[in-house]
């Protein structure tokens, strides 16, 4: 050790020997840009209204309902998810009708849009976890492997969580020729792991990058950041208008519910299809993830109020990340679709389709599905004889007919 290496901060050593998983913190000009943000506020990036980023209640009772046997079963399917298996094949020739879309799983959708190939959160890892021995681990293999994908034009980036942003990913696409779209403060990460500077288009909310023909806009989310222990809110978070000459899309990346869904549609909607995230919820967060019947609310906000479009729900089926059984997500929102008169589509895992044509909808997670105990979101209309009380209908087998 020299005598200057004496006087480093402790802290600035600490952030040299982090490993690379864990990425790196925005400085300079970066950092400049992010003190400057409208959205930087009191040393921390805001959310659009108050959101509580940290579980509420008990952590002891939080892990009693987490860690129990039987809940622990309900979470992941029942058998193996059946991954579409000619999704290659299917994706050899255009769409005929200028949109395209495949979920590869969790958040992971790749959206051929007039001409143009966008691959949004990319997760081609095992685990969302910074160590390959722990953290939650895939519960169906990827459809396709990534280096057969073939060339994608821009990657989109919803903000930094392990679930969102993969660092073996990542480096694979850094050796391609892609652009990459990404909330601000995200591009240290990137660049740590090997994305030139010049490829990255770094974004605060409600800006738009042009890349080969079609606008990439970061809109506003309500969520958080950090993949560190220590979180300070020194990248942002985004949700993403894709608009082609012919096309729009949305993706929410993670968000709690707000009004603001509603601004956001009336700038940039309608859409013709959006993905919306329906899973990972609890009434421990309730303000950063969204339950399938406030995802639908939030697509027909966007869609100025009425069903229009299709919605493709994503996070879910891929990792087990909060208490509720694995098919909970789809079952609330194929319920919440059909309430709303909106078109959803149900696609298994690297199934392509186009939002004009005919929707996948089959129930297939029912055939590797746990029974879930009660499907409380189901309510039969009022019964006359009950004083008018809504009764709920429980024991939903989704394994079975239901």
């Amino acid at each position: 050790m020299t005598g200057a290496d004496y006087f480093v901060p402790f802290r600035t050593k600490l952030r040299s020997m982090r490993s690379e998983p864990f990425g790196a913190d925005p400085a300079g000009a970066r950092m400049q840009r992010i003190l400057s943000s409208p959205n930087f506020a009191d040393g921390v990036f805001q959310n659009p209204m108050g959101a509580r980023t940290r579980p509420s209640g008990s952590t002891l009772e939080f892990a009693k309902v987490y860690f129990q046997k039987e809940q622990r079963i309900r979470r992941a399917p029942a058998g193996a998810v059946p991954v579409h298996a000619t999704t290659l094949a299917d994706l050899a020739a255009p769409p005929a009708t200028g949109l395209r879309l495949t979920w590869m799983g969790h958040s992971s959708v790749l959206a051929e849009i007039d001409g143009r190939r966008v691959l949004f959160d990319p997760v081609w890892g095992e685990r969302c976890s910074p160590f390959p021995f722990a953290g939650p681990k895939r519960l169906h293999p990827v459809p396709v492997p990534l280096a057969t994908l073939g060339p994608v034009d821009v990657v989109v980036i919803s903000h930094d969580h392990y679930d969102h942003l993969d660092l073996p990913t990542i480096r694979a696409l850094a050796g391609t020729d892609t652009v990459f779209a990404v909330p601000l403060g995200v591009g240290a990460h990137l660049e740590r792991w090997g994305v030139a500077p010049g490829r990255l288009r770094e974004l605060d909310w409600n800006e738009t990058a042009e890349v080969d023909g079609i606008s990439l806009t970061a809109t506003p989310a309500r969520h958080f950041c950090g993949r560190g222990l220590r979180n300070n809110q020194h990248t942002l978070w985004a949700s993403w208008a894709v608009r082609g000459p012919e096309h729009r899309i949305y993706h929410s990346g993670d968000t709690g519910y707000f009004p603001g869904f509603r601004d956001i549609g009336a700038e940039h909607g309608p859409f013709d299809a959006t993905m919306i995230q329906i899973g990972a919820y609890s009434e421990y967060w309730p303000d950063i993830h969204m339950t399938p019947a406030e995802g639908m609310r939030a697509h027909l906000d966007l869609q100025g109020g009425r069903p229009h479009g299709v919605m493709l729900p994503i996070h879910w089926g891929t990792f087990n990340l909060a208490p509720h059984a694995w098919a909970e997500p789809v079952e609330w929102t194929k319920d919440a679709a059909e309430e709303a008169e909106q078109p959803a589509a149900f696609p298994r895992p690297g199934e392509p389709f186009e939002p004009a044509e005919a929707l996948p909808v089959e129930p297939w997670w029912r055939a590797v599905s746990a029974p879930m105990a009660a499907a409380r979101w189901r309510r039969a209309p009022a019964d006359a004889a009950l004083g008018g009380a809504p009764v709920v209908r429980r024991d939903l087998d989704v394994a079975g007919e239901r």
